[in-house]
């Protein structure tokens, strides 16, 4: 991808001579990450590999949205892995750009990073292995990684981890709920077994809107909880059963993130506590292995959806991993920055954006037979999520103009993608208290839909946030409209969850799809194309054509909600009967708000 801002000309050919040095450097041993210092960078320093925009205003623009949204996902920055030595300088991009608009550092003494230790596993397929015997048809079954499952492990402190003749168990959906009745392991002793589990919740596969939170996913949906839940249980393994449309997108998705390199944050116990392998398993392997068991597989999906389901025990199937990997610890950064209020410095409006993405890979594969989605070996990210980088830095900018009584906290986090890591690391050590923190804003993956005629806001009924926002749009004319896919869980699936789980109430607003040019039909055909061709691939790149003036529109309201909160007294809250009400309350009373 190159940049083609005419009246940037200047500037793009001093950025082809930094990204050779760059180059040059990279194909040396890996450097140790340098944290950029309180002074201006020259957009010729070699830790950037693309200039420091100018010309940009206090403004908010769909030109300087598009000139930051285009410049961090170029193949310069090679997909802005985590602690990629070329994906760490669009961190140090990030705080600079900070610096040239007039923030100010807030991060580990005093600078503008917070250092999130990480280790990178990396597990050697052709040394690793998961694969099934009948004991009904006397069939051994192995899989091919990739493309009938993948597989990984939280074990930090092994390279090699392996586990024979474990015993193959469907648990519905892997759910223990108490607040529901709802109990997937019931009368199971899980030590020793592997589990095989159904993605989302029992809600979305009966549509009850009084089963758990009828379509809407709860946080039982995720994948994060079911391995969770099945380590806590004492299982071998957990395997998950991939299925489109609970999951809310493509095996290629699942085959793609979970590829190469996964990161996660170093853990105390270095994983012990973790099952010995996670994987999921594509819908056509899954069918094929119950019936291996005797077993129908729809008829065991039905069977999961009753509160008196119990686990199955698949015919005598058992399962068998393997798992070479090398453990390298790592680090990768949070970029902070800050807006000083005049009046109430130490209370704070936050923003958010993660900065990262999937990185440089090699040898993937297309999602189907025939595809081309894939031009290079880059994920650029420029959808996810450079869009949401530039919004807040179009706000911070906009904002440091302004009077403020209350800070403003700029929060550009690492490691979303693998597990919204680095806003749960900021969160368990954040640099300003938490119960300081008023209220915050997430932007995430705004695509270039156009102008639109309301804004969709994710876990809509969650806090007075929405009424604020609702009262922005109303002044253009414009309106809220509640998650249009609460299936696919995208609450629990960015950064602003981290936060919500500490109390802090979280607004996650994302573009519309009423499209003022071509209405609903536009909208979400511009989502589906995106979900099918782009999403957590090569293609998700900037493109010439692109219309930002929804998100110059969005950002624009998000902008004005915030400096509200900045310029006021009050304290925003949860809707009674929110699951994070309680927490807030409870950080609260230390401070004397409520």
């Amino acid at each position: 991808m190159k940049i083609r801002f005419l009246p940037f000309v200047a500037a793009m050919t001093l950025a082809v001579v930094v990204l050779a040095a760059c180059s040059r450097g990279a194909s040396e041993a890996e450097p140790p990450i340098q944290a950029v210092g309180t002074d201006a960078i020259s957009a010729a320093d070699d830790r950037l590999p693309m200039p420091l925009p100018s010309g940009t205003t206090a403004a908010i623009t769909a030109s300087d949205l598009a000139l930051r949204t285009q410049l961090l996902a170029d193949d310069a920055f090679e997909g802005r892995g985590p602690s990629a030595p070329i994906g760490e300088k669009a961190a140090d991009w990030i705080a600079a750009e900070m610096e040239r608009i007039g923030l100010q550092p807030g991060g580990d003494n005093g600078g503008w990073f917070q250092t999130v230790g990480m280790v990178e596993q990396t597990i050697d397929e052709a040394n690793s292995a998961l694969s099934f015997s009948s004991g009904l048809s006397e069939r051994d079954f192995p899989t091919r990684l990739g493309l009938d499952a993948v597989i990984w492990t939280k074990k930090q402190a092994e390279d090699k981890i392996a586990f024979a003749g474990s015993d193959v168990v469907f648990v519905g959906y892997g759910v223990v709920a108490p607040e529901y009745g709802w109990n997937d392991y019931e009368g199971l002793d899980a030590a020793g077994k592997t589990v095989v589990i159904l993605v989302n919740d029992p809600g979305f596969a009966t549509g009850d809107p009084d089963l758990f939170k009828g379509e809407a996913m709860t946080y039982y949906g995720r994948w994060t909880y079911k391995f969770e839940e099945a380590a806590r249980q004492g299982a071998t393994a957990a395997i998950i059963v991939h299925e489109t449309a609970p999951a809310s997108y493509g095996w290629d998705v699942v085959s793609n993130s979970w590829s190469d390199a996964q990161a996660d944050l170093v853990r105390a116990d270095g994983g012990a506590e973790r099952v010995s392998m996670e994987a999921w398993i594509s819908l056509d392997t899954a069918r094929s292995l119950f019936a291996d068991g005797g077993l129908d597989f729809e008829a065991m999906k039905d069977a999961a959806r009753s509160v008196d389901f119990t686990p199955v025990d698949m015919g005598g199937l058992t399962a068998s991993g393997t798992i070479s990997q090398t453990v390298e610890r790592r680090q990768s950064r949070n970029v902070v920055g800050i807006l000083p209020g005049q009046t109430a410095p130490d209370e704070y409006m936050l923003f958010t954006a993660h900065w990262d993405h999937l990185g440089k890979k090699t040898g993937e594969k297309t999602g189907e037979p025939g595809e081309d989605f894939y031009r290079d070996d880059i994920f650029n990210g420029a959808v996810d999520n450079a869009t949401g980088v530039a919004g807040i830095l179009d706000i911070a900018e906009a904002m440091a103009s302004e009077t403020l009584d209350r800070s403003v906290l700029f929060l550009a986090v690492t490691l979303e993608e693998s597990g919204l890591l680095g806003s749960a690391y900021y969160a368990e050590n954040p640099t300003v208290p938490l119960n300081q923190v008023v209220a915050g804003i997430n932007i995430d993956a705004y695509r270039p839909v156009g102008m639109t005629r309301e804004m969709v806001v994710i876990g809509y009924g969650a806090s007075e946030l929405e009424g604020m926002l609702e009262r922005v749009l109303a002044n253009d004319g414009r309106t809220i409209r509640p998650d249009t896919k609460p299936e696919a869980g995208f609450f629990y699936r960015s950064d602003h969850v981290s936060f919500a789980k500490k109390g802090v109430p979280m607004l996650y607003a994302k573009n519309g799809i009423d499209a003022v040019d071509g209405g609903e039909a536009v909208g979400r055909a511009f989502e589906s194309t995106y979900t099918i061709q782009r999403y957590h691939k090569p293609m998700d790149e900037f493109g010439d054509n692109w219309d930002l003036s929804g998100l110059e529109q969005d950002v624009t309201a998000l902008h004005t909600v915030g400096l509200e909160i900045a310029q006021s007294s009050e304290w925003p809250t949860w809707y009674a009967g929110n699951e994070f009400e309680a927490i807030r309350q409870e950080s609260l009373s230390a401070t004397g708000v409520r």
